[in-house]
C-alpha cells in the first residue's frame, strides 16, 4: 500500500472487516490440532470478498508456518502452498478471493509487517486479523476476540521520514442463516456433552443462559469503560498524543447517555420501564419453565399407563376389548367383577 496522509490512515480505518463463524471455528482447530507453545503460534489464508468499506471473511485455511522464537524476523512461509491451495479453493467458490491472513498472536510480532508485504502478491491491501484462541485470559472473556489491521507507510505532516506501521481496523462477526443453524446446534451439543444435567436446562435460551450472557456483555463493557479510563488519564498526563476523533467518538457516546440525574421524573420513568422489561423476562422465563414441567409430569402419567396396560393378562385385555365392543365401559366391567368376587367370598364364609 503507497504511502498514505494523516486523512487517509483516518478514512482507511472506517472499514469494516466482517468475520463469518466458520472462520472462526476453523482457526479454533487449527490452533488446537497443531501442538503450539506458549510463545508460538499458527497461521493461515482469509478469503472472501473486498467491497471497498467493508471486508467479508467468509472463509480459510491453514497454511504451514514455523518461525524462530529467538529471531522473530527468521519464518516459514510456504506460498506455494498458498497457490495450490488457492487453485483448489477456486474450483468450489470463485468468488472467494485471498483477501489476508490470520495468526493467533495474540499480539503484534516483528515480523507482521514482513508476512503481510508477502501476501501483497495475493491482493492489493492485505487485511490481517489476530484471532485469540486462548481458553482463559483472552481478549474472548470481555469481547470479540478478533482485531484486525492494515499495513501502511505513513506520510508524516511535519515532513520527517514516513513510517511503516500498522493502523487498527474495527471487526465484526456476522453469520448468514445456514451459519447461525450450524452454531446453534453446536452450541446445543456443547452443553449436553458439558457436566449440567440435561434435565436442568429446558432450552438454550433459558433463564440461567440469558444471564451468562449479560454477564460477560457487561464484564466487556467494564472493561471497555477502564480501556477508555486509561486512555484519558494518559493523555491527561501528557504520556499519549491528543487524538480529536477519539475525544469526539467519546463526547457523541456521553451526549447519547440519557441524562436521568437532573430530572426525576424522567429517571423514576427510566427505572419503571426497566423493571416492566424486566418483569416480562421474568415472567416468560417463569411460564415456560411451568409449562415444561406441566409436560414432564404429563409425560409420566402416560408411561405409567402404558406399564399399566403392559402388565395385563391376555385374557383381561380380551375381556375389556369384548366390553368396549359392546358399549360397556372397563370402569363398569371392572367394578362388576369386583361385586362379583365379594359375593362369591361371602357365600364360601356363610358355608
Amino acid at each position: 500500500m503507497p504511502g498514505l496522509t494523516t486523512a487517509q490512515v483516518t478514512e482507511l480505518s472506517s472499514v469494516n472487516v466482517v468475520i463469518h463463524p466458520l472462520v472462526l471455528l476453523s482457526v479454533v482447530d487449527h490452533a488446537s490440532r497443531v501442538p503450539i507453545s506458549k510463545n508460538k503460534r499458527v497461521l493461515g489464508i482469509l478469503l472472501g470478498q473486498d467491497e471497498g468499506n467493508t471486508i467479508n471473511v467468509a472463509n480459510s485455511f491453514a497454511v504451514p508456518f514455523e518461525e524462530d522464537e529467538r529471531d522473530p524476523k527468521t519464518f516459514f512461509l510456504d506460498l506455494d502452498y498458498v497457490e495450490e491451495m488457492w487453485r483448489m479453493f477456486r474450483k468450489v467458490n470463485a468468488k472467494e478471493r485471498p483477501i489476508g491472513f490470520y495468526h493467533t498472536g495474540p499480539r503484534l510480532r516483528s515480523s507482521d509487517l514482513e508476512i503481510s508485504d508477502l501476501f501483497k502478491r495475493f491482493c492489493d491491501r492485505p487485511v490481517m486479523v489476530i484471532v485469540d484462541t486462548r481458553a482463559s485470559g483472552g481478549r474472548g472473556e470481555t469481547g470479540i476476540p478478533t482485531d484486525a489491521y492494515f499495513a501502511i507507510e505513513e506520510i508524516r505532516e511535519d515532513g520527517t521520514a514516513t513510517q511503516r506501521t500498522f493502523t487498527h481496523v474495527p471487526t465484526s462477526i456476522e453469520a448468514e442463516e445456514a451459519e447461525e443453524i450450524g452454531v446453534e446446534h453446536l452450541l446445543r451439543d456443547v452443553a449436553a456433552s458439558s457436566s449440567v444435567p440435561s434435565s436442568s436446562v429446558l432450552t438454550t435460551q433459558s433463564l440461567s443462559t440469558r444471564v451468562t450472557s449479560q454477564l460477560s456483555s457487561l464484564r466487556g463493557l467494564h472493561a471497555r469503560l477502564r480501556d477508555i479510563g486509561e486512555y484519558l488519564e494518559h493523555v491527561r498526563a501528557g504520556k499519549l498524543p491528543l487524538n480529536h476523533q477519539i475525544l469526539g467518538q467519546l463526547q457523541e457516546i456521553v451526549g447519547l447517555l440519557p441524562q436521568l440525574g437532573g430530572d426525576a421524573d424522567l429517571g423514576k420513568a427510566f427505572r419503571v420501564g426497566t423493571n416492566d422489561s424486566t418483569m416480562v423476562v421474568y415472567l416468560s422465563a417463569l411460564i415456560r419453565t411451568v409449562l415444561a414441567l406441566h409436560d414432564l409430569i404429563e409425560n409420566r402419567i402416560e408411561m405409567a399407563q402404558q406399564e399399566i396396560e403392559d402388565a395385563k393378562s391376555p385374557e383381561e385385555k380380551a375381556a375389556e376389548a369384548a366390553a368396549a365392543a359392546a358399549g360397556i365401559k372397563a370402569s363398569d366391567v371392572e367394578k362388576a367383577k369386583k361385586e362379583k368376587e365379594e359375593e362369591d367370598k361371602k357365600a364360601k364364609e356363610k358355608k
